[in-house]
């Protein structure tokens, strides 16, 4: 089931094809900081994740700053990482792909 708390080990394991996205101390969450050249970039983007979060009923926490978007995830009912978070993880970095400058990926 996708709510399922990950093993550690699997956690690792994603993470290794991920580029970007950082474990937090306490194993519960991924992280990463994503940076556009302008401020309607960065919202295209989060539209584009708030369209996808809203199909997979997980929703990412993240804090937005002119083109800067940092982004949390974590499954709060599972107390940690579950297939959502990569799940919405993927979905995120395809919508910033064509976005973000090739200095800043």
């Amino acid at each position: 089931m996708a709510r399922d708390k990950l093993a550690a080990e699997d956690v690792a394991e994603r993470l290794k094809s991920m580029d970007g996205w950082v474990l937090a101390e306490d194993g519960a969450s991924i992280w990463k900081a994503f940076r556009f050249k302008t401020f309607v970039q960065a919202f295209g983007f989060m539209s584009e994740s708030a369209l996808a979060a809203e199909k997979l009923d997980h929703h990412p926490e993240w804090f937005n700053v002119y083109n800067k978007v940092d982004v949390t995830l974590t499954t709060h009912s599972s107390d940690g990482l579950t297939e959502l978070d990569f799940k919405l993880a993927e979905k995120m970095d395809k919508a910033a792909a064509g976005r973000m400058p090739d200095h800043l990926k």
